[in-house]
């Protein structure tokens, strides 16, 4: 190799055709976007939320935006906006504790349809035949008590009528 060609190797000034590198490129490109809609973390928030905020409040919310100065804004389903009023400290309190540091600030909430379809009802249980329902009739019947038997009942016939 002789000098020429070994300048030309090392120098990484010169513009060469072919791939290159693009993460500093995209960076530049993607980074302006992300910041503008709330980055990662709003999608962390979508992908997470029934697990941040419970079963119950995420069945009635959804987050939509996530400002720069943590105002979250969450659709609320109209039934359920004066509960999830009350509870807002709830839901800002597992947001942060959710990401370790104070990603929220408070909630703006909108009351709109949720953008997902609720979620769909069990299909009501099949009526027990004669000689199921003997049989628990008959378990129950040394059951004093007749609240815990009405309960014990109740119980019986779903689990008997359950699909296998």
């Amino acid at each position: 190799m002789d000098e020429t060609t070994l300048a030309r190797t090392d120098n990484t000034s010169e513009r060469r055709p072919g791939f290159r590198a693009t993460g500093a490129s995209l960076t530049r490109l993607v980074g302006p976007i992300v910041a503008r809609h709330g980055g990662g973390v709003l999608a962390r928030l979508k992908s997470e939320w029934a697990a941040i905020v419970g079963a119950d409040i995420a069945a009635a919310t959804w987050p939509e935006s996530l400002a720069r100065g943590g105002t979250l804004k969450l659709r609320v389903a109209p039934a359920k906006a004066l509960e999830v009023q009350h509870r807002t400290p709830l839901v800002i309190e597992r947001v942060n504790l959710f990401f370790g540091r104070e990603a929220v600030v408070r909630l703006a909430l909108v009351q709109a349809s949720l953008p997902f379809a609720a979620p769909a009802r069990p299909p009501p249980a099949r009526p027990l035949r004669a000689a199921e329902a003997a049989a628990l009739d008959n378990q129950l019947a040394a059951v004093a008590s007749p609240e815990l038997r009405d309960a014990l009942a109740g119980l019986g016939r779903r689990v008997i009528a359950a699909p296998d």
